[in-house]
Order: C-alpha cells, then sequence, then structure tokens
C-alpha cells in the first residue's frame, strides 16, 4: 500500500515504533515512510487514536511499551498481514480486514444474548476502526 510522497516518490505504508517523550515506545503504528527522503507520516486512520494516546501519557510518560496493535484494530489486522510475511497490499489487507469484521460481529452476537453492554459498546469500537474509508484503492 503506498501513497505519494512530496518530494515525487512513493511512501509504502509499513509499521513502526513511534517515540513519545524519549521514554514511551509505541509499537506497531501504520506509517507511510519515503525510502528517498526519509519522510514519515502516521496513517490517516489511526491518527486520532494515537493522538489520544500519546495526551493520556502526558508530557513526562513513564518508560514502556505500548502495543499500538492492542489498542487500534486496524493495526492489528496491518501486524497480522506483515507477520504472515505478505507485504501490505490492499487485497490482502481487505481480506484480513473483512475475517476480523466477521469475528467481531460473531461476538457481538454472543454480547448481546449475554446482555452486556459494556462489551457491546467496546465491540461497536472496534468495528468502527475497521471502516472501509482506511483501505485505499
Amino acid at each position: 500500500m503506498f501513497k505519494s510522497c512530496p518530494c515525487g516518490h512513493d511512501m509504502k505504508l509499513i509499521l513502526r515504533t513511534v517515540v513519545h517523550a524519549r521514554k514511551a515506545s509505541i509499537v506497531n503504528v501504520p506509517v507511510y515512510s519515503c525510502e528517498i527522503c526519509s519522510r514519515n507520516e502516521v496513517f490517516p486512520g489511526v491518527k486520532e487514536e494515537l493522538g489520544r494516546l500519546v495526551g493520556r501519557l502526558g508530557t513526562r510518560p513513564q518508560a514502556q511499551r505500548i502495543p499500538f496493535d492492542e489498542i487500534h484494530e486496524w493495526a492489528a489486522v496491518l501486524r497480522e498481514v506483515a507477520a504472515a510475511d505478505r507485504p501490505l497490499q490492499a487485497a490482502s489487507v481487505m481480506r484480513k480486514a473483512e475475517e476480523r469484521t466477521n469475528e467481531l460481529l460473531d461476538l457481538m452476537l454472543i454480547a448481546s444474548s449475554l446482555g452486556d453492554e459494556i462489551w457491546k459498546k467496546e465491540l461497536k469500537r472496534r468495528l468502527s476502526q475497521l471502516s472501509a474509508q482506511y483501505i485505499p484503492t
């Protein structure tokens, strides 16, 4: 998955570690990266959630390692595709996102049958993170 870099070359979607305040390492953050000019841009679909996380950590966070793929479903889908030694291509990412959406919908049925409103709310939040708008064509 690529996008154009301001330098004119392609930026490749990869998973990177973002270090906040030199102490907190946020791993598996989807980032577009240009190998030519070294420009990096956080993937738009996760930028807001990453910003909230950084805000919660504050300006003087404890030294820690935070797996972003446990916070955001989209990052988890990308990590699973990358872990299978497949390039982050739209078709394989779409398949994995569809599989995860179906898993979450199955869990939603269970949560509904149990009447667990807190779990349903969490599942709805996770489902919203897998919106098709994040998959470039």
